[in-house]
Formats: structure tokens, C-alpha cells, sequence
């Protein structure tokens, strides 16, 4: 959706890598804002590799910072957490649960998909 056409609080997510299928499909919806760089403050940024959590939030500490991944590993949960991260979710889910997660994390909430929680 055109920049013309969006909210006038859309909420702006990076996606660390990038990520032009994922991009697209959440640029689709009417609230998000994919920015293509930690220079367009992005509100939210969704990351693959946990090691990027510290870099992102020194740049930026209001940015939320969300962990990819394909499943879980033990002791990751706990590891992104104790990184700073705002949680933790699946990579390959429904992108209108990814966008509800991006949501919720810009609000302030830790989110953690269920999938993912642990014992």
C-alpha cells in the first residue's frame, strides 16, 4: 500500500535481513510500514539472528525488538529475553499473527508465541 494511503500512525517495522516476500506481505497490511533501515526509527524490528538484539537496541533503545525462528532450541527463549528482546516468535506462521505480534510488541508487551514458550 502507498505510503499516500496509510493511517497517519502506521506502525514502521524492520525486518533484519531483509525480507522482500515477508516485507510485502506485511506491507499489506493497512497498519505497517516496512522501513528498510534502523535510520527510519522503526517502531518495531523483527530479527533472525539473536546476536542482533544488543546492536539494534544501542541504536536505538525505544525500538522493540522481536526474534525470528523456525522452532525452538533450548534455553533460546530465555537467552533473546536476557538479550533485551520484546520476545519471540515463529518465522513461518500466518503473517496476520506476525502482524498481531509486531502489534503487541509495540505497545510494550513481551510476546512469546506459544509455540515456542517451553515447559
Amino acid at each position: 500500500m502507498p505510503a499516500t494511503h496509510r493511517p497517519a500512525r502506521s506502525l514502521r517495522v524492520l525486518l533484519d535481513p531483509p525480507n522482500p516476500p515477508l516485507a510485502l506481505r506485511l506491507g499489506l497490511q493497512p497498519d505497517i510500514e516496512v522501513v528498510a533501515s534502523p535510520a527510519e526509527r522503526p517502531a518495531v524490528a523483527l530479527v533472525e539472528d539473536p546476536a542482533t538484539v544488543a546492536a539494534l537496541l544501542a541504536e536505538d533503545p525505544e525500538c522493540r525488538v522481536l526474534v525470528a525462528t523456525g522452532s525452538a532450541h533450548p534455553g533460546l527463549r530465555e537467552a533473546v529475553l536476557a538479550a533485551g528482546a520484546a520476545g519471540l516468535v515463529l518465522r513461518d506462521g500466518p503473517v496476520e499473527e506476525l502482524a498481531e505480534c509486531l502489534r503487541r510488541a509495540s505497545t510494550g508487551e513481551t510476546v512469546v508465541d506459544p509455540a515456542l514458550a517451553g515447559p
